[in-house]
């Protein structure tokens, strides 16, 4: 029987992560994630696919961002039919971001049929709807760190903590291959040791082969304890000076992280004591189902939550979900504290914050996350004089602060030591990087005599 691994997404690239593993005739799907990048480019890519959805026996779901979760119901309008697996706060938080997804879909498309039929252009229709993302939802199963299960005669998997965001896991697949067995580990995304909230990795053992993200797999964090230093110099800065400290923030995880680095600032008494908003629902609704699902955290935040002393509790913090609420902070001249969606300013209500707030140089916004080429957000980080924001141009005139070290990605120096805690290995395969991070992680690697490879999308290998 062969053992067959294609690399279907987020190769040379960190969006659109799937996998697939063929063996025999079990077919197990591992992510499957959404491509983000220009329209018509990403709606190409996140329609076509090179295998056949109605055959596969399992999907496992490795965490609930969207570019590992969000195509899950374009593969179910193409008939996918089995069971998604993974943990029991994965399942609620991916139910938010998926329908959030739909909604933001059918946003999309309703702003560019608006355009189009002005200009006598087609019709389009969204990738999928809210509803349709609701109906996705429905076939999760919830397993529990540290369980394995069959989802085949031969394939079993057992999820260990990964250690990014609340919920997520790396993967492990033990594959019957005829008299042997073969261990596979999937470990996209990967987080870091000593993180605010999380616990730290698991290092799986006794792997034959490794599938291993590399999103910084040539840079190095600045240590974990730098962030909340930064934030405070930073901060407390703006505020002295009258002005607003913007910050753009992925709805999961990161808002959270960010709360969390506010709260203790805030009882030590190293900021001022100013409003602080959560301006998004989304990630409102996703901060109860932090609270919700509290055993995932490590044992101190564990012990605080029971406490009844919760970092999303604080008494200056509010969280905004109408419009009329958002659209007043604009008109509101405090100093305050604003994190709102999307992380790399591509859509939400920070685009609104940004347009009445980028050109008072009073102001900072505080990038506390990766910002991708060609997003918004990037722009800000590369300080561009002018950037465009509902098609207008604005003068970057509000600070730019850039905190890398609240990253939940491993680096250089945390990827190759999860690897070399994980020997031996047969092969080793990089992906979730933009191609020169995934090399300079293979270059690195190889140095040290082990077999690494950079996959390309839709390629497949053999597993001995």
């Amino acid at each position: 029987m062969a053992i067959k691994l294609r690399f279907l997404g987020g190769v040379k690239t960190v969006t659109g992560s799937s996998h697939l593993v063929i063996a025999d005739k079990t077919e197990v799907l591992l992510d499957a994630g959404l491509f983000q990048g220009h329209r018509d480019e990403s709606y190409r890519i996140n329609t076509t696919f090179s295998f056949n959805p109605r055959l596969i026996n399992a999907l496992i779901l490795s965490h609930a961002h969207i570019d590992h979760c969000g195509n899950i119901p374009s593969l179910i309008k193409e008939g996918l039919r089995c069971k998604i697996y993974t943990t029991s706060a994965t399942k609620d938080l991916a139910e938010l971001m998926l329908i959030d997804s739909g909604k933001i879909q059918e946003e999309d498309v309703r702003y560019v049929n608006k355009i189009n039929k002005r200009i006598g252009l087609p019709e389009r229709s969204p990738l999928y709807t809210k509803k349709e993302a609701s109906k996705a939802t429905k076939i999760f199963r919830s397993i529990s760190y540290n369980q394995k299960f069959c989802v085949a005669k031969n394939v079993c998997v057992t999820l260990v903590d990964a250690g990014h965001i609340l919920g997520s896991a790396i993967t492990i697949l033990d594959i019957k291959d005829g008299t042997k067995n073969i261990r596979l580990g999937y470990a996209v995304d990967l987080g870091r040791k000593n993180l605010p909230l999380l616990n730290n990795p698991v290092v799986p053992k006794g792997l034959d082969y490794l599938i291993l993200e590399s999103t910084y797999g040539g840079r190095l964090h600045a240590p974990i304890e730098e962030a909340q230093s930064k934030l405070r110099e930073a901060i407390s800065r703006t505020l002295r000076r009258g002005g607003k400290v913007l910050i753009p923030s992925f709805t999961l995880e990161r808002t959270q992280e960010v709360i969390y680095y506010l709260n203790e600032l805030l009882k030590d008494q190293l900021i001022p004591s100013v409003p602080i908003y959560v301006d998004s629902p989304l990630a409102t609704d996703i901060t109860e189902v932090f609270e919700y699902h509290h055993d995932y955290f490590d044992p101190s935040t564990r012990q605080a939550i029971l406490k009844g002393d919760s970092p999303f509790e604080m008494l200056n913090l509010r969280f905004i979900r109408n419009q009329t609420e958002s659209k007043a902070l604009n008109i509101d001249k405090r100093p305050m504290i604003i994190i709102a969606g999307s992380g790399m300013c591509e859509s939400g209500r920070i685009l609104h914050h940004l347009q009445n707030n980028i050109e008072d140089s009073r102001n900072m916004i505080l990038v506390v996350g990766y910002m991708a080429r060609d997003t918004l957000g990037r722009r800000i980080v590369d300080k561009e004089k002018i950037v465009r924001i509902f098609g207008i141009e604005y003068e970057l005139n509000a600070e730019v602060v850039i905190v890398n070290a609240m990253s939940g990605h491993a680096d250089k120096n945390d990827l190759v030591d999860f690897v070399n805690a994980a020997l031996p290995l047969k092969r080793i395969f990089l992906v979730h990087g933009e191609e020169e991070q995934s090399q300079a992680l293979c270059d690195t690697l190889t140095q040290q005599g082990l077999n690494v490879y950079v996959p390309s999308k839709d390629e497949e290998v053999l597993l001995e």
